[in-house]
């Protein structure tokens, strides 16, 4: 079945690019106008039985419009012609305009069709010329960046070979160079000295400089090579007649303590060299460092192939959609438009300039040349990776392990049931004591590690977590440029509907046969450690250091947790905080997690002794920690951002957290005390807090409750059609916010026990952030959209300083 060109159009398009192409859909709208008319006009036409005979003055004023006004006949009958001027400014380029030269019989629509043609294609020349411009400037400062590698790297070879055997270069991590590009002219400017260095000497390794008998040109001399020396933790060297710093974005906590380490370490290599004296002194280069700079400008040429891949996309889709609609039109009005106004567009700077293939082809042999050691099926590799196929086998997987928890479970809660594990235990007058036991100790550590908290709320918000993923494809939100992962590891929906039936199917399974196994009043310690090796498995899983079970994906969680919790190190970027949010939610998965530490690091679990943790004090002080640990954690990446923004917003950002890590605090005390006083603070922290939340979610993160918007209540542009959704979702939220509520009123659901009524109410956190989830994206595609980026912006390493500076 073919496919409509305009869902082709849609689905092939730059998604941030979107309102840089032309708008398809505007002009078919025009287009059906025209349509709309002519049927009723041919109507009219129709019902007028009397065909009248055209007038002789009607004759002549006809042949009259062949006629130009200077009596010159128009070129092949042409009906439109299309004129060129220049616009106001030198970088929008030329703007085109067409005059119709023969009357339509829906003049009016047929103008206003021209004038939207028009401007789409003027639309698409102003973009297509600054991007192009963009990205040549940005080709233009990689080549000088890679012109100073090369030189760095030269220098490293030449000093490894000349100084360092091949033993000493193993075990030091710094090798020593110095850059003399201008310091023969710096000498004969300050010391008066001519110079008798020709060009080969003015990148030498070890420069030494001239004794000199003043004592005030020796100290310029320290000075200056003092300035130089600070390279690759900021500090300043000179090459190639410039003042350059390298700056290596600490990205994470290693690169922080490393760049210290580096400061402290060229300290004491700039103070042994001062007491060198005349002899000279040398620069220390980093190999470390020198190896993240060169992996900056890979990155960087990276991006820059795929942003030009980006805009010959752009140019194609666009030249199609001239030539669909134009099809259209004459189809439509029975014209002959479409030669007449193509040639235009295959004139017009967007089609007819070859700046942009030329540029991916000099991009691509850098590449090849600097970076893949000439093999361009291993520049390919990086510059072009291909996308992982999904394979029939995931999607059979997920079923069968669905089918099998399904069945697990349904077991799991037969046998529960029948043993009275959820209700009460007033309730259960015939309860045998086996089951009590199970229920008073042995259930609490399987609900909070295996059952509830510990498994069944991680791997909920993991299933929605897919079922964003999902969404946010079908909606063409790019997901992965915000949140910067790699295309060919990244986890497709279907990996993340595996994970979770596969593990959970593991979790239930075990499940099953630790509840069986205490039917049969099988009390022994390795039945009872079950639900904590359990645990330990899925934790040994997570840091396996081999290449199984998706190992680039846990290496990022990993690395992402380790972000958050050293937040305040290190610049913020988009998954971290992300991430940060989630945890906020699992607050109840991680009070058990310490309580499930506790139980069986003090051998609790071999007695059964499961009260012991809750008596302990500083189990019950460390519950303080970790209710409004993710808060806290939060709270110190809007610290950072506003550090390194200055923005405002991340301040009043961090005041919400605040509020949310007093309630926390306050639940946690009156859960101890149970007193009147910390309840009226449970509910005045907690329903200040509800409000800020709830402010920050609606207007913020989530852009609604616009009073001036065109959607009402809503912001200019969504990515669902459906407008109800957002109103379903606003009113959802606000319910889910107030779950906090069930602290206060201690509500039951009949006989159900207090603790599968507290999984639920944490489920629906749980569900509240995953709904959370798609419109916070949402709100951070449409602000990315506004600004046109489709591809990172890598930052580069060498940067040019003044002498001030």
């Amino acid at each position: 079945k073919m496919v409509k060109f305009s869902r082709q159009f849609e689905g092939q398009l730059v998604p941030e690019w979107k309102e840089a192409f032309v708008d398809y859909w505007q002009l078919k709208k025009d287009l059906k106008k025209i349509h709309l008319l002519n049927n009723t006009s041919n109507n009219n036409d129709n019902n007028n039985i009397p065909l009248k005979q055209p007038s002789l003055s009607n004759s002549i004023f006809s042949s009259l419009k062949k006629f130009s006004l200077f009596r010159h006949r128009h070129k092949d009958h042409e009906v439109i012609q299309v004129h060129k001027k220049l616009a106001s400014s030198a970088s929008r380029g030329d703007l085109y305009e067409t005059e119709l030269l023969e009357q339509f019989d829906e003049t009016d629509a047929a103008h206003e069709f021209f004038a939207c043609l028009d401007l789409q294609l003027n639309k698409v020349n102003q973009f297509y010329r600054t991007k192009e411009k963009e990205f040549m400037e940005r080709e233009e400062s990689l080549k000088k960046q890679m012109e100073i590698l090369i030189e760095l790297r030269t220098v490293l070879k030449q000093q490894r070979g000349k100084d360092i055997s091949p033993q000493d270069s193993k075990e030091d991590p710094s090798i020593s160079c110095t850059f003399s590009c201008d310091e023969d002219r710096t000498e004969q400017e300050q010391g008066g000295q001519e110079s008798n260095s020709d060009e080969s000497e003015k990148n030498d390794v070890r420069f030494t400089d001239s004794p000199k008998s003043d004592e005030m040109e020796k100290q310029m001399r320290m000075k200056r090579e003092d300035s130089k020396m600070r390279t690759l933790s900021g500090r300043v060297f000179s090459c190639q007649g410039k003042n350059l710093r390298i700056n290596i974005p600490l990205t994470n906590p290693t690169r922080t303590f490393s760049a210290i380490t580096d400061l402290i370490w060229d300290d004491l290599v700039n103070q042994s060299s001062r007491k060198c004296g005349p002899e000279g002194s040398k620069m220390c280069i980093n190999k470390s460092k020198l190896h993240h700079a060169e992996k900056m400008i890979r990155g960087a040429f990276i991006e820059l192939y795929t942003g030009l891949g980006y805009l010959k996309t752009y140019r194609n889709l666009n030249m199609l959609a001239f030539v669909k609609i134009l099809k259209k039109f004459d189809k439509v009005t029975g014209k002959q438009v479409l030669p007449i106004y193509l040639k235009v567009v295959e004139s017009s700077y967007f089609n007819s300039s070859d700046k942009v293939m030329k540029l991916a082809d000099e991009v691509e042999e850098l590449f090849v040349r600097h970076f893949a050691e000439e093999d361009k099926r291993k520049a390919m590799k990086y510059l072009k990776p291909n996308q992982r196929k999904e394979s029939h086998a995931v999607t059979f997987s997920i079923g069968l392990f669905t089918g099998c928890f399904l069945a697990l479970f349904a077991g799991y809660v037969i046998m529960a049931h029948i043993m009275g594990m959820y209700k009460r235990q007033s309730d259960t007058i015939y309860m045998r004591q086996s089951d009590t036991v199970y229920m008073e100790t042995v259930y609490p550590v399987l609900r909070q590690v295996v059952n509830t908290y510990m498994f069944s709320l991680l791997f909920l918000h993991f299933f929605l977590y897919g079922c964003n993923i999902f969404m946010w494809r079908k909606t063409r939100i790019n997901y992965s440029f915000i949140f910067e992962l790699a295309p060919t590891k990244e986890l497709k929906y279907r990996d993340v509907f595996l994970i979770c039936t596969m593990s959970m199917t593991a979790v239930v399974g075990v499940m099953f046969f630790h509840l069986s196994m205490v039917a049969k009043q099988d009390t022994s310690t390795l039945v009872r450690a079950i639900p904590g090796l359990l645990l330990l498995v899925f934790l040994i899983l997570l840091v396996c250091p081999f290449n199984i079970l998706y190992k680039s994906s846990r290496f990022c969680f990993l690395r992402v947790i380790r972000n958050i919790v050293l937040s305040p190190l290190y610049k913020v970027v988009m998954l971290d905080f992300f991430m940060a949010d989630q945890l906020c939610s699992q607050v109840p998965m991680l009070r058990n997690m310490e309580y499930v530490a506790c139980y069986y690091i003090t051998g609790s679990y071999k007695t059964q002794n499961y009260g012991l943790c809750m008596r302990t004090k500083h189990y019950r002080d460390l519950a303080y920690a970790v209710s409004f640990l993710p808060y806290y954690w939060r709270a110190m990446q809007c610290a950072r951002r506003w550090f390194d923004e200055g923005q405002t917003s991340h301040l009043i950002n961090l005041g919400k957290y605040v509020s949310a890590m007093l309630a926390a605090g306050a639940k946690v005390a009156y859960e101890k005390e149970k007193s009147v006083g910390y309840l009226c603070l449970v509910v005045i922290m907690s329903s200040a807090a509800t409000v800020y939340q709830l402010y920050w979610d609606f207007v913020k993160d989530w852009g609604l409750l616009q009073f001036n918007s065109r959607n009402p209540w809503l912001r200019n542009d969504l990515m669902l059609r459906r407008k109800i959704i957002y109103y379903f979702s606003m009113g959802l939220n606000l319910i889910l916010r107030l779950a906090w509520l069930q602290t206060v009123l201690h509500s039951s659901f009949g006989s159900v026990d207090y603790r599968v009524t507290g999984l639920f109410l944490a489920a629906l956190e749980v569900i509240r952030r995953g709904q959370w989830n798609f419109y916070r994206l949402e709100n951070e595609h449409l602000n990315n959209a506004g600004k046109f980026r489709a591809v990172k912006t890598v930052p580069l390493p060498f940067h040019e300083v003044d002498d001030e500076d």
